[in-house]
């Protein structure tokens, strides 16, 4: 019950400074805040109807990305249900904060329902994530030299960005490791899974096994064999590659239309710096969506690249609303009719 505690005061301590943060940062530039709040009526709101077709756009790319992986391994899924799935996706990882677990999991068993194996639907999800992360690095060089070019590139984003691009090769480089053995994944599956395990035991004593480390071998076993596939096929990988920097390419320009509707054409390289800092560290939040954590990091990361609070942090909140409020209810209603569909008892999340 101690640790249980305590690992829910770390938990409550961690969000806790990122509020504070934020409101230091509200307090600090109130005047400056207050006259944009004033001057709300000059915002061009057609730049922020913009942010819809480029949301339209991050969902085609996801699913571009899944129907071309899925391709290479052999499964073809029409394109409408997987565009609905991205959706039903997107609003499970926003929802449930889990740091994209419960999104593995529902993809997973949503995907069953197009006669895809689990297995298959996993090493997708991995395969996404690494794509993402190999394709955003490209911009954070783009964005580091936008920020050169203006003489905005400092110590603090030059170890920001070079921070964040070595975690993220360092991280590709292990999972395409582990994967490419059976027996470096058994070790891994095996010893993570019951990592896993004791740390969910502190919330739940009575299970010691919640997740099944027998299931999690089995299944990353099955993984390993359609990873072998794309390995034979790395050509395959071009377009799935082009598609997740097409993602990352349109999460991007929706922040950016936001700082367009205030009539403030920033310079691209902070925008793309503060929206890798915000997600990344956003994983860390025990509320939904990263809240309070992401729009403190963000605003920080902007300020700190040389976008003014008085618009840095009115346009970071405003973004967060209107892009839960693009990506949400129709995340919801997808959902909702799948859960209807196929039934509650098959899609767990």
């Amino acid at each position: 019950m101690s640790q249980q505690k305590s690992s829910k005061k770390w938990q409550v301590i961690l969000n806790g400074i990122t509020f504070a943060g934020l409101g230091a940062l509200i307090i600090f530039s109130y005047d400056q805040i207050g006259e944009t709040i004033t001057n709300i009526a000059d915002v061009m709101w057609w730049f922020l109807l913009l942010m819809i077709v480029w949301q339209l756009l991050n969902y085609h790319s996801y699913t571009g990305l899944y129907r071309n992986l899925y391709s290479v391994l052999g499964k073809k899924i029409a394109y409408w249900p997987m565009y609905k799935a991205a959706i039903e996706l997107n609003f499970v990882n926003h929802v449930f904060p889990s740091a994209g677990v419960a999104g593995f999991s529902y993809f997973a068993y949503r995907m069953k329902q197009e006669g895809a194996p689990a297995s298959k639907s996993t090493l997708i999800q991995m395969m996404r994530f690494v794509l993402v992360f190999i394709s955003f690095q490209i911009l954070l060089f783009i964005g580091l030299l936008a920020l050169a070019l203006e003489g905005k590139a400092n110590n603090f984003t030059i170890l920001v960005a070079g921070s964040i691009g070595t975690a993220l090769a360092i991280g590709t480089l292990m999972a395409m490791y582990v994967a490419g053995s059976k027996t470096r994944i058994n070790t891994f599956t095996v010893g993570f899974t019951r990592f896993l395990n004791k740390i969910i035991s502190y919330f739940r004593p009575k299970h010691p096994e919640t997740i099944s480390v027998e299931w999690v071998r089995n299944l990353f076993l099955d993984l390993h064999e359609d990873y072998m596939v794309l390995r034979r096929n790395i050509g395959g990988l071009k377009k799935p590659f082009l598609y997740s920097f097409g993602a990352n390419f349109t999460e991007v320009a929706t922040i950016y239309m936001v700082f367009l509707a205030f009539g403030e054409p920033v310079n691209i390289g902070a925008v793309i710096l503060a929206y890798a800092v915000a997600n990344f560290a956003g994983l860390i939040s025990i509320l939904p969506g990263g809240i309070g954590v992401y729009e403190a990091l963000m605003a920080g990361v902007l300020a700190v690249a040389g976008v003014p609070p008085s618009i840095g942090i009115p346009a970071t909140i405003m973004y967060r609303i209107l892009s839960m409020a693009i990506q949400l209810p129709p995340g919801y209603y997808f959902y909702q009719k799948s859960i209807a569909k196929f039934g509650i008892e098959n899609i767990k999340t």
